[in-house]
This record gives C-alpha cells, structure tokens and sequence, in this order.
C-alpha cells in the first residue's frame, strides 16, 4: 500500500477513534504528560522483508523519546494478532523505537497506573 493510501487511512482512524483512544489522547495532548507531544495515528516507514516500503500505524507516537504507545482492544487477544503484534514490535524495537501496550480497559478503568508507567518510559 501507498504512503497516501496509508495516509487517508490513518485520517480516517483519526477521525474514529476507540473511547480509550479518546480518553487516552485527552490525557496526553497539549504535553500534558511530563512536556512531552504526542501525536496519534504516527504513520512510520520501514522495509517489508523484499525491501519495498511498508507502513506502520501506531495509536500514539512521542518523538522526543522514540516511545510508542499501543492501545489494544480484544482483538488483541486472539492468537494471530498476538503473533502479528510481537512481530511488529520487533521490527519497531530494532529501528530504535520503545513500545509500551496497554489494554483499552486499563486506560479507561486505572488511569493514574497508565500515567504512572508512561511517565516512567519518557524520563
């Protein structure tokens, strides 16, 4: 897929966000959390395994400290996206990227343990 499929893609994700999506960039827009920006929905460029361009989105995305933020829903449970998901953080971690994962309901439901181990990633 395109860089401008993938583009109107993450527009379109942007636009219908999860509620834990939602309450979660609530939380860490406008640097709310220790200064840091966030952006949601960070397209990220990287090789497939031929060599041609392929494309990540990831929920949530802070610059400053190469940390993504991953929010995971039930689906997130079934073995072949537990598979794919491990396979995807690999890749990221081996571009330098740090990758944190909560579950929709601990962003919702414990928020203060959410902040407090993302504060503990961005310092």
């Amino acid at each position: 897929m395109g860089y401008l499929k993938v583009r109107e893609m993450a527009r379109k994700l942007r636009r219908n966000q999860t509620p834990a999506e939602l309450f979660f960039w609530e939380k860490v827009r406008k640097r709310q959390v220790l200064g840091r920006r966030f952006n949601r929905q960070f397209i990220i460029q990287h090789e497939d395994i031929m060599g041609k361009k392929a494309f990540f989105i990831v929920d949530f995305y802070c610059h400053e400290q190469k940390l993504i933020v991953e929010l995971d829903g039930s689906i997130h449970q079934e073995e072949e996206q537990q598979r794919y998901d491990e396979q995807r953080t690999s890749i990221l971690e081996e571009m330098g990227f740090q990758v944190i994962r909560f579950e929709n309901k601990e962003v919702l439901e414990a928020w203060d343990d959410v902040e407090e181990r993302l504060k503990q990633c961005l310092q």
